[in-house]
């Protein structure tokens, strides 16, 4: 145990030996937290799953930081089939302690497997439809969704619990103490499953008459076998005598009042269990088609899914190889950096070293225009950036000497596009921003001749275009 207060290792003492404060009240706390999560570990050893998760609660209450108790809480919960409340404990535990946590490796459990994450949330998505279903007196579908349930994560006992309560409210006694018994085995001492059991056994135990009740019988009573029966008759009764008038006509009053009983209380009782049975089967069946309608929808989606995944896949690896993709375009980019690799081999200022440089520009225009660059390779991008920059202050003086005599014979609309291209492709050569300004001026491209002419008097604020320039400036920013 280490103090609190500076972490040192604490004695026998109740005050730190490091530095001195007291920690006597801090024991009892860390000792009561062990005391809880032994207790808690010993009843999840004997499946008393609801009191190991009281006990090691009490525990964290104590000790928040109970790494061990923590831990503990989350199998028991992930045992309970509760996944979502065992992911939280881990997930605090790993932030708590974030080195040599056995949290990550239950973590790591769960999220290695996509389809134990979607099993997890059908799971979850199913029970709280079923719970849906039992607010609406859909008691059927409800049914049929916590099969569904349990047949993905038979451990849920609150799913097993809910079924159980259903098959009572429905008063299927034995299928209802089949679910309860799963529940006991998994958790030994429920209170909510020992309540539901407890019902089910009421029902369930055959009705008996007391001692004390059958020998009064049998001591006022004469009991004697006629074939298969067993008749009672009270002591001291005597036959009264008929005649045989009175006795043929009690024999047809009997058989009229039979025959009135049986039109008009046993016939509707026959045709309403009919209807009554007739129409539950109407509803199974009707249930099961919907389920079945449910399930063929499901996969249809996921069919759906499917396809999209390939189509993107498709696409991707399109990207990657093809025409336009990214293979072939590492292959010109390549080529364009070996153009400019022997361009440099010539003499300076050479006619070939020229064209060799305007082949390399060339080559990278053609990959800019036939893919993204921001979504290629790192690597992609850096030979790219690399090569544009080599080439850059040439191809802007290529440029530069392109458009700046179409400025000069006002052609400025022709001259706009070279004048772009020579500071796209070095943004440090201030002389086209004049120029460029100058055209987007007369074109009444005010806003554009702005940014060009600010561009050139932050490059170049001492030439005496400058002077110009902020001339211009003036009159575009004010309106003029």
């Amino acid at each position: 145990m280490f103090c609190y207060n500076c972490g040192c290792h604490l004695s026998e003492h109740d005050y730190c030996t490091s530095c001195g404060v007291d920690v006597s009240l801090y024991k009892r706390i860390m000792i009561l937290s062990n005391l809880y999560y032994n207790e808690g570990l010993a009843r999840a050893n004997l499946r008393d799953l609801t009191g190991a998760v009281t006990s090691l609660r009490q525990s964290l209450k104590f000790n928040k930081n109970n790494i061990e108790a923590r831990n503990l809480l989350g199998l028991v919960y992930f045992e309970m089939g509760e996944t979502v409340a065992a992911l939280s404990e881990w997930v605090i535990s790993k932030n708590t302690r974030p080195d040599k946590n056995i949290a990550d490796d239950y973590i790591n459990m769960i999220q290695a497997s996509a389809s134990r994450l979607d099993a997890i949330n059908q799971t979850i998505k199913k029970y709280n439809q079923a719970l849906a279903y039992c607010r609406q007196d859909s008691r059927d579908l409800a049914v049929i969704q916590l099969r569904k349930v349990l047949s993905m994560n038979p451990k849920f006992i609150r799913a097993h619990q809910l079924l159980a309560l259903l098959y009572m409210d429905s008063e299927q006694w034995d299928k209802a103490k089949r679910e309860l018994v799963k529940c006991a085995e998994m958790d030994r001492n429920n209170i909510q499953t020992l309540t539901y059991m407890r019902e089910v056994d009421r029902m369930l135990a055959p009705d008996e008459t007391g001692k004390i009740s059958r020998r009064k019988d049998r001591e006022e009573s004469v009991r004697y076998q006629a074939d298969n029966e067993l008749l009672i008759q009270p002591k001291g009764l005597k036959e009264p005598k008929r005649s045989g008038v009175g006795t043929l006509l009690n024999i047809f009053l009997g058989l009229a009042i039979g025959a009135a009983v049986m039109y008009f209380l046993v016939v509707p009782s026959v045709r309403t269990n009919v209807l009554h049975d007739s129409q539950q089967k109407i509803t199974e069946i009707s249930n099961e088609i919907d389920a079945k309608n449910n399930m063929i929808t499901d996969l249809e989606n996921q069919i759906k899914n499917i396809e999209q995944q390939r189509v993107d896949l498709q696409t991707e690896l399109d990207r990657y190889a093809g025409t336009d993709g990214t293979l072939q375009s590492m292959e010109q980019l390549l080529n364009a950096a070996s153009r400019y690799l022997t361009a440099m081999q010539e003499a300076e200022n050479s006619e070939g070293r020229n064209q060799g440089i305007q082949e390399t520009a060339d080559m990278l225009e053609q990959i800019e225009a036939g893919m993204v660059l921001e979504e290629a390779p790192e690597a992609f991008r850096n030979l790219y950036q690399m090569l544009f920059s080599a080439i850059g202050p040439h191809m802007s003086v290529v440029y530069y000497n392109i458009g700046h005599p179409l400025y000069l014979t006002n052609s400025f609309q022709d001259a706009i596009a070279p004048l772009e291209k020579a500071v796209e492709y070095d943004p440090e050569n201030g002389d086209p921003y004049y120029d460029l300004g100058r055209c987007y001026d007369s074109v009444g491209r005010g806003e554009d001749a702005i940014v060009a002419l600010e561009k050139f008097i932050e490059i170049y604020p001492m030439r005496d275009r400058a002077t110009t320039a902020r001339q211009i400036l003036n009159r575009l920013k004010n309106g003029q």
